[in-house]
């Protein structure tokens, strides 16, 4: 846990929240390929490395010395990857986070044609590397912001799947995909996230994506329908099972999944008023956050430390 921050603020970077990624961030922000292929080299994990993947394409102007990487060695999958990774992270950062009808013609334009030449890459490095989870996951993303349906999207995270079966970050990228922004409905989103979460382990990742559904489903409601929806008891109950077989099992291994997940059964909780389970959820976070389901919030960082005081003082 960090302790970087005051309590009013939280720690949201993963690069300062998790210690075990900061050479990641130390070798991009030098331009270093040799120390960023050898802390890819020494992570124990397809989770860490995709989690990882991920977080170097948030880090501005990278796109520089993975170009000259991929170009040095065309027939290595990570450089490649992580270059596809950035330039989709260029795309979705000049269509925004806004919904369709919010985003100008000149930004789709853009955003597609980023997400094209990220998809020309990782069709090869899938070719050559079938089992490559890094890659799978990328197109995931590719296929949402392409706009290449349900059925295509299913087809990249069946393939993926069929090597690694429980990777959090794929299927939280599916997720998405499911939701009804996206073309599927709360039906096959619910469903995915409960079919993942009873198949997987006890103590995996699995079970934080019935949260991040929930969070979804939220979104999509008005006012007091909203309210209503996350203070309901099935929700509670569900969100209360999912928590106890991931992030709150004794077998469970944290990863660098557990602020991501920590931090979604925190908002869920704190969404229904129920903040005595929100409680322990808090209490792992600390000072820190995952602003993936935080910034959902208007003056998130106000509410997060509101809840989280609340929350504690059930303790």
């Amino acid at each position: 846990m960090s302790s970087t921050g005051t309590a009013s603020e939280p720690v949201t970077d993963p690069f300062d929240a998790l210690p075990g990624l900061a050479p990641l961030r130390t070798a991009a922000r030098a331009g270093d390929w040799a120390a960023t292929q050898a802390f890819f080299a020494g992570l124990d994990s397809v989770d860490k490395v995709s989690f990882a993947v991920g977080a170097l394409a948030d880090i501005d102007g990278t796109e520089e010395y993975l170009e000259k990487a991929a170009a040095a060695l065309p027939g290595n999958p990570l450089p490649a990857t992580l270059l596809a990774e950035r330039y989709i992270r260029i795309g979705w950062g000049i269509r925004s986070g806004a919904r369709a009808k919010h985003v100008s013609r000149d930004q789709f334009d853009q955003f597609h044609a980023w997400l094209r030449k990220a998809e020309q890459m990782l069709i090869e490095v899938c070719a050559e590397q079938p089992a490559y989870a890094p890659a799978w996951t990328a197109r995931l993303l590719t296929a949402r912001g392409l706009e290449l349906g349900q059925s295509e999207a299913r087809r990249r995270y069946d393939r993926l799947s069929a090597h690694h079966p429980h990777h959090f970050r794929a299927q939280s990228q599916l997720l998405q995909q499911l939701c009804p922004k996206w073309g599927g409905s709360w039906e096959d989103a619910h469903g995915f996230a409960q079919e993942c979460a009873s198949a997987a382990p006890d103590g995996s990742q699995a079970g934080i994506l019935v949260a991040e559904a929930h969070i979804e489903h939220w979104l999509e409601l008005d006012g007091s329908e909203a309210t209503a929806y996350m203070r309901g008891l099935p929700v509670r109950d569900d969100l209360r099972h999912a928590a106890q077989v991931s992030v709150l099992h004794p077998d469970y291994r944290p990863g660098w999944h557990w602020i991501t997940g920590h931090s979604a059964f925190a908002l869920a909780f704190s969404l229904g008023g129920h903040l005595e389970d929100a409680a322990p959820h808090f209490a792992a976070l600390g000072n820190t956050a995952s602003k993936s389901s935080w910034q959902y919030l208007a003056d998130w960082k106000s509410r997060f430390a509101k809840y989280r005081t609340a929350a504690l003082a059930t303790l």
